[in-house]
């Protein structure tokens, strides 16, 4: 006999029953144009090609997918790994694309013909995230990984460079930091050192100092104790400041002239997966496990709007101009507009939803009935005035 994957054959709680009737009547909704994919996605960058209408997305499935916004142009796929991907790079030549996996390598393909090319071995478990830099002449892969590790990598050979440790649980995420690095004059304005963040399951913040020929954590006695726990996400602004998404349900700016000391705390609530910066605008844009992209006034931290489109987690953002693309486990890639204007019709639009959903779901009044035109007060009287007449 075979067995049966429908879930009506199985027990659920009244809870789960509920949450699956939720998800599904939300799935059916077009809020931010969603565009599916074949599996959960885990991770989103911008393609630096076309930077402003098209991305590239890290699947459960294994594939790296390129996602089109704005037109019918055929999605490009890259395939090999058999486990989920959970984050991706673009070469600093731009040549190649590189994805770190849940098999503890880092895959890469030629970004034009798609085939593989060197895959990148040494992690003891999953590879959570990757950034690339040049230093010197050198093109650098970065990975971090849950075996509390972050190795340094020639991109060309495929060699470590070299191999730093101080977090004591998972890496979960990497940062340059944009303001401090030194210039090699000899190698075309490239970087001969760079100072480089890393964020862990650990809720640490360590600093790393690397070149082609030394790697050093600064202070590795005072990491950086911003959050309660996880921190799942770092991004720089254009100030140099330093943004964080935690699993504490906030998301923070930690500031340089503080030595990274805490100067705003967004206060998102449950699990936050990812932060994005709009400087134009000047919004922090921020999204997790409640399935809502929120956005935020840099200036007074007051919510400036929740987008509800996602039925699942949302799991990262990407900035493409003044447009937050937002992906999750439900496959979907979702664009919100952070303009002014269209911020203001979006909220208004969702106002009008929910008083429209709110008055559908109001009790039918029976005839005769008078309750829910009275006042508490005129109720009690009421009650008074029968008990009299009793």
């Amino acid at each position: 006999m075979s067995a049966s994957s429908d879930p009506d054959h199985f027990f659920q709680t009244s809870h789960s029953l509920a949450e699956s009737k939720r998800k599904s009547r939300k799935s059916k909704n077009k809020n931010g144009a969603p565009i599916r994919v074949p599996s959960k996605i885990l991770a989103v960058i911008a393609d630096p090609s076309h930077p402003t209408n098209a991305v590239f997305v890290a699947e459960s499935a294994g594939n790296v997918r390129r996602v089109a916004l704005d037109t019918d142009e055929k999605d490009a796929v890259y395939k090999g790994p058999t486990t989920p991907v959970t984050s991706i790079a673009i070469s600093p030549d731009g040549q190649r694309i590189l994805a770190g996996s849940w098999d503890k390598s880092v895959w890469s393909w030629s970004l034009s013909s798609h085939h593989p090319l060197v895959r990148y071995r040494g992690h003891t478990d999953f590879v959570k995230c990757v950034l690339t830099l040049r230093l010197g002449q050198k093109d650098i892969l970065v990975s971090g990984a849950a075996d509390a590790s972050i190795i340094v990598w020639d991109i060309q050979s495929g060699g470590k460079l070299h191999v730093l440790k101080g977090h004591t649980r998972g890496v979960l995420d990497l940062a340059i930091d944009p303001i401090i690095h030194h210039l090699d004059e000899n190698a075309n304005h490239g970087m001969k050192e760079v100072i480089i963040f890393s964020s862990g399951s650990d809720r640490e913040i360590r600093r790393w100092r690397i070149n082609l020929d030394t790697a050093e954590e600064l202070d590795p006695e005072k990491p950086i104790l911003a959050h309660e726990t996880s921190v799942y996400a770092l991004r720089f602004d254009a100030d140099g400041d330093l943004w964080t998404a935690s699993a504490d349900g906030t998301a923070k700016c930690l500031s340089r002239s503080r030595e990274f000391g805490t100067d705003t705390t967004i206060p998102h609530g449950d699990y936050v997966r990812a932060v994005a910066i709009e400087e134009v605008g000047a919004y922090v844009v921020t999204a997790g496990r409640n399935e809502d992209v929120k956005v935020w006034d840099r200036g007074t931290n007051d919510l400036v709007h929740a987008f509800e489109g996602h039925y699942e987690e949302v799991t990262d953002l990407a900035m493409l101009g003044q447009r937050c693309v937002s992906v999750g486990i439900d496959g979907t890639v979702r664009v919100w507009s952070l303009k002014p204007g269209d911020l203001r019709t979006a909220k208004s639009k969702q106002d009008e939803e929910q008083h429209a959903h709110t008055a559908d779901d109001a009790p039918v009044q029976e005839e005769g009935d008078i309750s829910g035109v009275l006042t508490e007060e005129e109720e009690r009287e009421l009650a008074e005035l029968m008990h009299d007449d009793e």
